[in-house]
């Protein structure tokens, strides 16, 4: 497999129970305990409570934990089963990172592979995010993906090879999930060249975001001062560059969830909109429209 090791450290794992995430933790224990750098790991595992039987994945990686000599902790959200995908991300990334500030640690590391990353780009094709969506599953400060260059079935064959012990969860062929849809209706359509090539593309534009949005940061440097905009400089842009501007912004502050249809409706009311006037980004902040600037307003601090 061709993975991205972390540095040593110390690291909450995130294992689910699933086959990716087992294999990961069997991995990064291989890996520790054979390396003479420092590795400290911690094995995570939130109980969603969308499932009778999650009880016995909880039980499955505790085992596992206690087999590698690691320490385990566990919560319980208490979604229930009508929880959506965002409720069950929201709530697992919030325990994570209350695990990884508890534990001081380097980064919370995921078992996403490339296979997660193709339907996460489809995903957000569908839903409209743009440039920023297509390649939103990748290693960023805080979290790690080190699978993300390892198809699944890779992943499979090494946890066969070293007959390793998974759950299979029972949502996860559930259909009206979007990405389950993708996953066992749309990705299975693609050929092997395919879904090769549509890899290429996400790494590249992976590269292609990252000049771009160091771009957008220093242009975005020059023309903001706290939560303020300079409005009549965001005017003269071109229109795709102001709505890139905008995204960026948003990013800036701390905003996040917002789709394509929302950044043009910003994009225009920044533009055209009277002095005074008011608009909502998200249920959480709201932009002010003035005639020198433009101001954002209700972020949470």
């Amino acid at each position: 497999m061709e993975i991205v090791v972390p540095n040593p450290g110390t690291y909450v794992v995130a294992v689910s129970g699933g086959v990716d995430s087992m294999v990961l933790l069997h991995y990064l224990h291989t890996h520790a305990a054979e390396s003479d750098e420092p590795y400290k790991l911690i094995v995570a595992h939130l109980d969603h409570g969308m499932r009778q039987d999650s009880v016995d994945d909880r039980r499955l990686v505790q085992a596992a934990a206690q087999q590698y000599g690691l320490p385990f902790i566990y919560d319980s959200a208490h979604l229930g089963a009508g929880a959506s995908e965002d409720q069950a991300r929201i709530a697992r990334y919030k325990f994570l990172e209350k695990v990884r500030a508890a534990s001081e640690a380097s980064a919370i590391i995921t078992a996403h592979h490339q296979d997660d990353a193709l339907e996460t780009a489809i995903h957000n094709m569908i839903r409209g995010t743009g440039r920023k969506g297509i390649t939103a599953l990748g290693t960023r400060n805080g979290v790690l993906r080190p699978f993300l260059l390892v198809p699944k079935h890779e992943i499979i064959a090494h946890a066969r090879e070293h007959q390793l012990e998974w759950h299979e969860d029972s949502t996860n062929v559930d259909t009206a999930y979007a990405r389950n849809y993708i996953r066992h209706k749309i990705l299975p359509r693609f050929e092997a060249e395919h879904k090769q090539q549509l890899h290429d593309i996400v790494v590249q534009l992976r590269s292609t975001n990252s000049e771009l949005d160091t771009e957008l940061r220093e242009h975005l440097a020059m023309h903001t001062v706290q939560h303020r905009l300079d409005r009549l400089w965001f005017m003269q842009l071109p229109h795709k560059v102001s709505c890139e501007i905008m995204a960026a912004w948003l990013r800036k502050e701390g905003i996040s969830g917002y789709d394509s249809k929302t950044i043009e409706r910003l994009v225009v009311a920044a533009k055209v909109a009277t002095p005074g006037s008011r608009f909502d980004v998200l249920q959480r902040a709201s932009m002010q429209v003035w005639i020198d600037n433009l101001a954002l307003r209700g972020l949470e601090r």
